[in-house]
């Protein structure tokens, strides 16, 4: 299926006049609606996606794992949702944001349900790896669809309000996980989360294509036909007609810019037309990319080394128990989603990259002071992990708003999926090299330097680089 040859000009006429057709619309029930259906599926991906952290302690026990295997069994998701990621991106951008979103439910579904059978590491391993496949290909594409299908004012709050689902599946999933698994055994768990695989019928059926992204891919009447059907609900919604659409009119080149702005500049031909793996890397896409890139891997290393390993860690070198193990760690998770929801709440004021240098940064100081004090008890554990999660949940939470408002239409769910790969980079590292201080002589004080450490830098690279998009219309962002 090849990109279609429509004008340029009739190309950018098509665009615009979407996108202005999307600024005028009031929220509504509509909005809410579309967030809530693909909210669901979003939240059961999460959900998924953190069982293994809480059936690893059960898993060694029973197949009798050896360090090296556990670690495996911790990563392999995350080398499949590496994968996913970037196949997803080309996927989406070629063949539909909705089409990818509901195969990649599916077959996480179905995953899910295989590894309930599973009674030794080799297919467990294999289906986990399919399991990624799919996690991390829907969850980068739905935020990409999610941002198309938003106006600019007060972007921010209606994305990540959305985006909230996901660390509220990953509370969901550690409280579920805290009471069931010394319960009933961690296959119960499984079991649950398999269950939702049958949205993807649902999501197929009732949400709508991207009209931004028909229109980008020259279908503007689809596009249109589709801009009517949910303008209509829309006004329906409200009672009361819409208003005209108001295109918008970019800042003359060399304009003065507020701070955290680039100048104000005409696009180059280059990048107008740039498509593909390259296209991330040209002209002004290229430094967001590599910044953006940035605070995903040291965001997740950081967050995916804390969560992984403190149920073991707490379990092993505290001498807790199982149950008194998964809820100290649940109590971490539940301080991240009071972080994200703060995110949500602030970041159209606050901006993008204060965001993500306050939130981040802070959670550095926090880890650092933990490895300051030695991190002696679990309490102490606990108290400074917990607070800690507050800023790199929340600034986690805050990319996936962000990388989508990098990139224009055609290769948005690319520039997606490229940062959830990298964010899979350091979901997988975190958790190895965790493993590797902690094992070498059970240091906690030295993991959680080594993650204040990489924290930090995330803050700095984000304080220092990042470019500011609040309240600014895609297009104009990213033309």
């Amino acid at each position: 299926m090849s990109r279609p040859t429509a004008a340029p000009s009739e190309a950018v006429a098509a665009r615009d006049a979407i996108a202005a057709r999307f600024e005028r619309l009031p929220a509504s029930r509509w909005q809410i609606t579309v967030r809530l259906i693909v909210g669901v599926v979003t939240f059961f991906e999460a959900f998924d996606q953190l069982l293994i952290a809480y059936a690893l302690p059960e898993l060694r026990q029973e197949w009798h794992l050896t360090d090296g295997e556990a670690t495996s069994v911790l990563t392999v998701g995350s080398v499949g949702m590496l994968i996913g990621a970037l196949l997803s991106g080309r996927l989406a951008d070629r063949f539909g944001r909705v089409r990818v979103i509901a195969y990649c439910v599916a077959a996480s579904g179905l995953a899910g349900l295989a590894l309930v059978a599973c009674t030794s590491l080799t297919p467990f391993l294999a289906l986990r790896f399919v399991q990624g496949l799919a996690i991390g290909g829907e969850v980068p594409v739905a935020a990409a669809f999610i941002s198309e299908i938003t106006r600019s004012f007060k972007r921010g709050r209606f994305v990540l309000l959305y985006e909230l689902v996901f660390p509220a599946g990953l509370t969901v999933g550690a409280l579920a996980a805290a009471w069931l698994v010394p319960a009933a055994g961690w296959r119960v768990m499984f079991a649950v989360a398999a269950v939702p695989g049958l949205l993807a019928f649902l999501v197929q059926r009732t949400v709508p294509e991207s009209p931004r992204w028909l229109a980008d891919r020259g279908r503007t009447a689809e596009a249109e036909a589709v801009m009517d059907e949910i303008e209509a609900k829309v006004s329906a919604a409200t009672g009361e007609p819409l208003p005209p659409p108001v295109r918008h009119s970019p800042a003359p080149p060399g304009s003065p810019a507020p701070p955290g702005f680039p100048a104000a500049k005409a696009a180059t031909d280059a990048e107008r037309t740039a498509t593909g793996l390259r296209s991330l890397f040209t002209g002004r896409y290229r430094r967001r990319t590599l910044v953006v890139g940035a605070i995903w891997f040291t965001g997740y290393f950081v967050n995916y080394g804390v969560t992984s390993w403190l149920p073991s860690i707490y379990k092993d070198g505290y001498g807790l128990t199982l149950s008194d193990a998964l809820l100290y760690s649940t109590v971490t998770s539940v301080a991240g989603l009071l972080g994200c929801l703060l995110v949500a709440l602030t970041v159209d004021t606050l901006g993008r990259r204060r965001i993500f240098a306050i939130f981040l940064g802070g959670s550095a100081a926090l880890l650092l002071t933990l490895a300051a004090l030695g991190a002696h008890t679990p309490t102490q554990v606990l108290i400074w992990t917990s607070l800690s999660a507050v800023g790199f949940f929340g600034s986690n939470i805050c990319l996936y708003l962000y990388t989508p408002e990098l990139y224009p239409t055609r290769m948005r769910a690319l520039g997606c999926s490229v940062g959830g790969a990298v964010n899979r980079l350091g979901v997988i590292l975190g958790p190895i090299l965790v493993g590797a201080v902690y094992n070498a002589g059970n240091n906690v004080a030295a993991v959680f330097v080594m993650l204040g450490a990489v924290a930090l830098v995330g803050a700095v690279v984000a304080g220092a680089l990042a470019e500011e998009t609040a309240n600014r219309p895609l297009e104009e962002i990213s033309p």
